[in-house]
């Protein structure tokens, strides 16, 4: 049974740092691609960064280069997003997604067929 599920999150002061963790279970996540989505109230789905399973290739939004960084701990079976410098419209839940067949670009919902449950993350003073 494929299951995915998110750690981490929380309350955390403009500026801060949180770092998120997606568990894997019933599966490698080696050899799955992982994406990692935010969603806030009343907003879309959008795709905050993601990792490929063939060479490792991360990719980020445009709203988090530079602060987040996307890695895969392949001998605990997770993935991590490490956010630094949190901002308050970084507030929303958060997703880790994987699938082994990409179909689409991987910041894409659409792209994955396994979700996690999500954790929240608020930004606030």
């Amino acid at each position: 049974q494929v299951q995915l599920v998110e750690s981490g999150g929380g309350l955390v002061q403009p500026g801060g740092s949180l770092r998120l963790s997606c568990a894997a279970s019933g599966f490698k996540l080696e050899y799955y691609a992982i994406g990692w989505f935010r969603q806030a109230p009343g907003k879309e789905r959008e795709g905050v960064s993601c990792i490929s399973s063939s060479d490792g290739s991360t990719y980020y939004a445009d709203s988090v280069k530079g602060r987040f960084t996307i890695s895969r701990d392949n001998a605990k079976n997770t993935v991590y997003l490490q956010m630094n410098s949190l901002k308050p419209e970084d507030t929303a839940v958060y997703y880790c997604a994987a699938d082994d067949e990409l179909l689409l670009f991987c910041l894409l919902p659409g792209a994955y067929d396994y979700w996690g449950q999500g954790t929240q993350v608020t930004v606030s003073s």
